[in-house]
């Protein structure tokens, strides 16, 4: 799917959640008293949308670099009050695919609309690492399982840059492990005071948070291409993941 039609696709799924959700909460149905909160995950590279296969794109060291395929485990969704006390908790998990329109979308049902911070993590616990074969989002067909390695993915992207020196010139990124010390889950805490909480009516509101993918290679560590173009193990992997963590941030 290109770059428009994806775009398009999410307009549509918006436009389409909006009116379920005005309607699901209809006082005469079982939700009423209950507040719908979307958060949207929108990939960047930057300042600009993240383009898959089309978007060219370059790291700290300049190098040039496309990106294939994207795709993380959002989990453990904690809303805090502004008081400091949580608002809103789930153990489920989210599987983000920048090629699968409507992944991005996680749908909360909650008590109030007035939150001053979200938190999460990226990756899966250990427990959901050494629950055997599991369903949904978790479902090891879905390609983000180790079978060698009897553990998830918890960041997958692939592309290519001139820099690699791997065969075709392939970047390969594939992060796991939740055992110390090559632990890459990595918690997320978001400020949504003043504005990052839109409230669209009464009973339902919107966060967008921005997963900046440039982030990948040049927060904390900088990522050389030539040097470092394949990440599947525990070799640099706490590298990128102490990188991935910086990449969110509220859009307000």
């Amino acid at each position: 799917m290109n770059y428009l039609a994806k775009r398009v696709v999410f307009i549509i799924v918006s436009v389409a959640i909006l009116v379920v959700a005005t309607s699901f909460f209809n006082p005469s149905n079982n939700n009423k008293g209950k507040h719908r909160i979307s958060v949207f995950f929108e990939d960047y590279v930057r300042d600009k949308y993240l383009k898959l296969d089309s978007g060219v794109y370059k790291n700290g060291f300049g190098q040039s670099y496309t990106v294939s395929r994207l795709r993380y485990y959002i989990g453990n969704i904690h809303l805090i009050k502004k008081d400091g006390t949580e608002g809103y908790s789930s153990s489920e998990y989210y599987l983000i695919d920048d090629a699968g329109p409507g992944s991005n979308i996680i749908e909360l049902n909650v008590d109030q609309d007035d939150y001053s911070s979200i938190n999460f993590i990226i990756g899966v616990d250990s427990i959901h690492n050494c629950s055997g074969i599991q369903t949904g989002v978790l479902d090891p067909t879905l390609g983000m399982f180790w079978a060698w390695n009897a553990g998830y993915v918890f960041f997958k992207m692939d592309g290519q840059s001139p820099a690699s020196k791997s065969t075709g010139n392939m970047l390969e990124f594939h992060i796991g492990g939740y055992k110390y010390p090559n632990n890459c889950i990595r918690e997320i805490n978001l400020n949504l005071a003043p504005k990052g909480i839109k409230k669209l009516s009464n009973d339902y509101s919107v966060i967008t948070i921005k997963a900046d993918i440039s982030k990948v290679f040049d927060a904390v560590n900088k990522i050389d291409f030539s040097m470092v173009s394949t990440v599947s193990d525990f070799h640099n992997a706490t590298t990128i993941a102490d990188n991935y963590k910086t990449m969110f941030s509220v859009i307000q």
